[in-house]
């Protein structure tokens, strides 16, 4: 009582909001003291260090600032996102957590789930879904701004994800909190379609940056919808309650090549080009005619770098 009390004082007391609110946060664990967004150093973080990413960087920065600058939003927001490993769809689901709250990742609103770890067994898909809505559910009613991230959805038991269905609608607040003020991400490695617009993209000679959200935002759509994954077949697709598809190019030599910097960089060896060159020449290219794009983007540089260190 006496903490629900202290927060509306807080609502209607300027100038002396901050100080009170520096004092309520000292004695409370409130959501509201950790979410600290910074969209500026989000934004920041996405064009400094995600290479290769343009449609991604866009994408995840337009729709993270229109959504925290809207103080009652319609829905949650929801982003999928899709492409092969290494281009940096699990990297950018950090970010977006390490600039929402002060306690980055490691926020007790941050909530992460693996479906090997979290849903390994098919045959019990009815127990996880009561699983899953009992804790997205409580968690909301904990705090609003609550981030879900779903990784591998490509691993996830069919018919399992469509229990959010009414997490991620327009419907009225319930559950004691308005919950469509919440963040979820779903990460997949659904990359065919996104590969194949790329590949024809780079025979036809036209630069990367050429390739439009267009050209892939529908196709994901049915794509993911179709093959046996985690969202197959899911109503979560049929009522359009995803925001934005988020499709992650695969990355050229150029782009690997600026991963090893950067890695070495962080090591204080940003002067070995000798190690940029042999790490960028010693990983598998795709197609066979042509290699114009590298197989498992940055996930092997680190231990490359190792190895040539």
């Amino acid at each position: 009582m006496l903490a629900t009390l202290l927060v509306l004082f807080l609502f209607f007391c300027n100038p002396v909001c901050c100080v009170f609110q520096k004092l309520y946060c000292t004695i409370s664990d409130s959501c509201d003291c950790d979410f600290k967004p910074n969209i500026r150093d989000l934004e920041w973080d996405l064009y400094k260090n995600v290479y290769g990413q343009h449609l991604a960087q866009d994408i995840v920065s337009e729709e993270v600032g229109r959504f925290l600058h809207n103080k009652s939003p319609s829905q949650p927001l929801v982003l999928s996102f899709h492409g092969s490993s290494g281009t940096g769809k699990t990297l950018v689901s950090s970010m977006l957590g390490n600039h929402l709250y002060g306690s980055a990742m490691s926020s007790p609103y941050v909530h992460q789930f693996v479906p090997t770890l979290h849903f390994p067994l098919p045959h019990r898909v009815k127990q996880y879904r009561e699983e899953l809505k009992d804790w997205v559910q409580g968690n909301l009613t904990e705090c609003a701004r609550s981030v879900f991230i779903f990784d591998e959805m490509e691993k996830m038991p069919p018919g399992l994800i469509d229990v959010l269905e009414p997490f991620l609608g327009p419907s009225h607040v319930v559950f004691r909190t308005n919950y469509r003020k919440a963040i979820y991400l779903f990460i997949t490695a659904g990359e065919e379609v996104i590969n194949k617009v790329a590949l024809e993209n780079r025979q036809a000679g036209r630069e990367r940056e050429e390739i439009k959200l267009d050209n892939l935002q529908e196709a994901i759509a049915q794509a993911v919808y179709n093959n046996n994954t985690g969202l197959f077949k899911s109503n979560i697709i049929q009522q359009k309650l995803i925001t934005r598809f988020v499709p992650f190019l695969p990355l050229s030599r150029y782009h690997v090549e600026r991963c090893v910097h950067s890695q070495l960089c962080q090591r204080g060896s940003c002067s070995r080009n000798d190690v940029v060159e042999a790490v960028g020449g010693d990983m598998n290219y795709t197609p066979a005619k042509g290699k114009y794009f590298s197989s498992t983007g940055c996930k092997t540089v680190p231990a490359k770098i190792n190895f040539f260190l």
